[in-house]
């Protein structure tokens, strides 16, 4: 074939349908040069031969820009160049500065923590994993201390100019299932500190950091080195485009599916001036982060703190002469004016109907809940007024008893249910709000099960099993809530997960799995509790849910199931209790 002979090829692409293989797209960080952006070959022919599609990303501070394209790829390499300007991390600049290029170092500051927040993941190549530590919290050395080895080769890129020790039990060390590599080098600034987010995964013999991962569980490698010169570089790129393929499988499944979670205490805050239409640091739900986490709805729960014997309610909230139900309408008054103002982005839903319009509508939602029957004020004739408002759950109690049940963490006032909880349960089932068992000690847990003549929630629990604590629920529990229709869904408090040390997005996973392998799939969701304590490493606020549907699908959950877990059995069952109402 000639050449020249330009449409033969176009008639090869399309001689097969479809016209290529979906690989998840790349965006590479271009350097500026003379003739403006640019990129060395080695970049991008690694992305393509690890099985990536390269997207160069102009070095542009436009809001648009940035954000458009992070919306259009599955994952960030930040590519090598010249130093950053030290003035942009508050620090005067060292007489061993070499160039700095400007043009790029604000730029990609921005983009740096845009996808950090997105969850996409990012390679940095040695500007790179400066440039990590620099816009995440850690500090570089503007030129290296007292090094006792050449840090900046004059061989070919191509040849190895020391080596490097991997730490063990590192993303690293998993790549490449080795403790010693060959690298080349060619830089004179490195990290000195790599922030609380990151962990140094490598060092030179000198004791230079030579690369550094994320110890929040994403999907964040930065090293010193040139692995696209190297044969041995590969590993890094193949890493890159397998994490970003499970991030663009998770972000398609979040266009198909409904993810709801079942517990959010935000609106606690409300009161205090949160902006919820931007990304409010003192929350860990808005609409910024359900953007970024791909969260389609989420229920705000009015909670109200329990009075200790001999305290009043009123003095619990520090409001002066408000009753419990004038707070938790104080609590969705807030809420709905908040939907008002952004009506073009969120709404406020009352069915699984609801929920399913606004997802087609591109409007993210809210439902309503009560943590508390303390919100009754004993009047059961209270079920109604909050009913008409849109509730669809109320948990019995919090912590401690009131006049419906016993808590477990209360006193064992009535022995579980009262009378009055009796009657409130069944009024409950007639007006079609969902019981949630949540937070009740064992005995309620039972006697609601049998006053209840519809399925029961616990909103937010965990497994006894695997965290002995009575928040949680017993596998006969969870036996007994499958056998009455019910379902649990699993929470991040983590005082839940694990009575010692750190809980982390592990520990929740497997709090799930064992509450499928009790259960059964269609038993089973997840209810976060973000502002009301929950949140764990990896799964920290709204924007981190994809990590959840990514830990899914690593896991091998077919995308039936992720539906089911992530609101598909919950509706199922606020469907069937709506629709039960006389």
């Amino acid at each position: 074939m000639n050449q020249f002979d330009w449409q033969s090829k176009l008639n090869d692409i399309y001689s097969v349908f479809p016209e290529s293989n979906k690989q998840p797209v790349i965006g590479i960080t271009g350097n500026f040069g003379d003739k403006g952006c640019e990129l060395a070959r080695g970049y991008y022919e690694s992305i393509i031969a690890s099985g990536g599609i390269p997207l160069i990303i102009p070095p542009s501070t436009s809001r648009d820009t940035m954000v458009n394209t992070l919306q259009n790829i599955d994952g960030l390499l930040l590519s090598g160049g010249g130093d950053m300007n030290p003035l942009l991390v508050g620090e005067e600049p060292s007489p061993k500065l070499h160039g700095i290029n400007s043009e790029r170092d604000l730029p990609e500051l921005l983009l740096i923590n845009l996808a950090y927040n997105r969850q996409i993941p990012i390679l940095g190549i040695c500007r790179g994993i400066q440039m990590i530590a620099s816009a995440l919290g850690g500090k570089i050395y503007q030129d290296i201390s007292n090094p006792t080895i050449k840090h900046s080769q004059e061989l070919d890129r191509s040849i190895p100019s020391h080596s490097v020790n991997i730490n063990k039990n590192t993303t690293l060390s998993s790549i490449y299932n080795k403790e010693k590599l060959l690298v080349n080098s060619f830089h004179h600034q490195a990290v000195s500190e790599p922030g609380e987010r990151f962990k140094i995964s490598a060092t030179a013999p000198d004791g230079t950091i030579e690369a550094i991962e994320s110890c929040e569980f994403k999907s964040i490698i930065g090293v010193q080195w040139h692995p696209e010169c190297l044969t041995e570089g590969k590993p890094l790129f193949d890493w890159l485009i397998a994490e970003a393929g499970n991030f663009s499988q998770a972000k398609e499944l979040h266009k198909r599916i409904l993810s709801l979670d079942t517990h959010c205490d935000t609106p606690m805050f409300f009161p205090q001036g949160i902006h919820f239409d931007q990304r409010d640091p003192r929350i860990l739900v808005d609409l910024e982060k359900m953007n970024e986490g791909h969260q389609d709805a989420t229920i705000m729960v009015a909670y109200l703190p329990q009075p200790k014997l001999g305290e009043t309610f009123s003095s619990k909230v520090q409001m002066e002469q408000i009753t419990p139900s004038d707070y938790a309408n104080l609590i969705f008054d807030k809420i709905e004016k908040i939907v008002s103002h952004n009506n073009k982005y969120i709404s406020i839903a009352r069915t699984p109907f609801d929920l399913y319009e606004d997802k087609r509508h591109n409007r993210k939602s809210i439902m309503f809940g009560i943590e508390n029957g303390l919100a009754l004020n004993g009047n059961i004739s209270n079920l109604k007024h909050f009913s008409t408002r849109g509730v669809v759950y109320i948990t019995l109690c919090h912590n401690g008893d009131n006049d419906i049940c016993d808590s477990a963490r209360g006193c064992n006032t009535y022995d579980g249910v009262s009378q009055f909880g009796a009657n409130v349960i069944r009024e409950m089932n007639n007006l079609g709000i969902m019981v949630d068992l949540s937070h009740a000690s064992d005995k309620s847990f039972y006697d609601a099960l049998e006053i209840s003549s519809t399925p029961i929630i616990c909103s937010h629990s965990s497994c006894r099993a695997l965290c002995d604590v009575p928040r949680d629920l017993t596998d006969e529990q969870l036996i007994a809530l499958k056998q009455h229709g019910g379902v649990a869904q699993m929470t991040l408090y983590h005082g839940f997960l694990r009575k010692d040390g750190q809980a982390t997005i592990e520990d929740f996973m497997a709090h799930l799995n064992h509450a499928i392998n009790i259960m059964g799939i269609d038993y089973v969701g997840i209810g976060t509790d973000f502002d009301g304590d929950g949140g764990v490493p990896g799964l920290a606020n709204s924007s981190e849910l994809i990590n959840f549907t990514r830990q899914l699908l690593k896991k091998r959950y077919n995308e039936t199931d992720i539906q089911k877990i992530w609101g598909g059995n919950f509706l199922r069952i606020m469907s069937q209790v709506q629709n039960s109402k006389r």
